[in-house]
């Protein structure tokens, strides 16, 4: 247990929380954390689901421990500051009809700050930058900007703007919603943009990219 305590203790530094404040907002009440050190030399039994809801309130994968990259990271560092690079890839994701994009390339890299990086929970090792597009997420994203995918963030959470391959093989970003486990809504910001909907076979034929999580407005 020390070494998930030891995991504990600097996430909380790095969030600002008191070990009152993250039980409060893992499980409702403030003694989760003071019971874990209670049990340090004690009981070695622990709640894994206190746990794992723990882990999401201090942005911890469940093995208790910063994020883990699982590729490769091109690092320099920038007036002291350490960046990673993001590559661009040479592809376009429809806000509208769909973009057929064939075989893709690498177009370059545009260089963040781990720590933004860090604090937003992005694996510079599963993150992309692609170029929208179209008009139909106006006025969130236009036509010619750039946005970054988590590619790690696939799990749909409704509201949120997501690029995905749709039916016909096409690449698109829209808002998602999961009705039921049994539609899918498909929704544009611009209000001239019809909603769609995909149901049972051609939800599950649409195959989510990521989340996005910046973009950069092309003026």
């Amino acid at each position: 247990m020390d070494v998930i305590l030891n995991q504990i203790d600097e996430a909380l530094k790095k969030k600002g929380y008191s070990d009152a404040k993250a039980s409060r907002l893992a499980v409702g009440h403030p003694s989760l954390i003071k019971n874990f050190r209670m049990k340090r030399d004690g009981d070695k039994r622990y709640n894994w689901a206190s746990l794992e809801r723990l882990a999401e309130v201090l942005d911890l994968e469940l093995y208790f421990g910063p994020p883990r990259e699982v590729g490769a990271v091109y690092t320099t560092q920038i007036d002291h500051e350490d960046f990673a690079a993001i590559p661009r890839v040479d592809a376009r994701l429809a806000a509208g009809a769909g973009a057929l994009n064939g075989d893709v390339s690498l177009q370059g890299a545009l260089a963040f700050r781990q720590n933004w990086l860090r604090e937003r929970g992005i694996s510079p090792a599963q993150a992309c930058l692609l170029t929208v597009a179209g008009d139909s997420m106006a006025p969130t994203l236009n036509d010619g900007d750039l946005v970054m995918i988590d590619e790690r963030r696939t799990t749909i959470r409704n509201r949120h703007v997501y690029a995905f391959v749709d039916t016909d093989g096409s690449a698109r970003v829209k808002r998602l919603d999961l009705v039921d486990n049994e539609m899918m809504v498909l929704t544009s910001d611009n209000p001239i943009h019809p909603t769609e909907t995909r149901r049972g076979p051609d939800m599950n034929r649409m195959r989510v990219l990521g989340e996005i999580v910046w973009s950069a407005h092309a003026w």
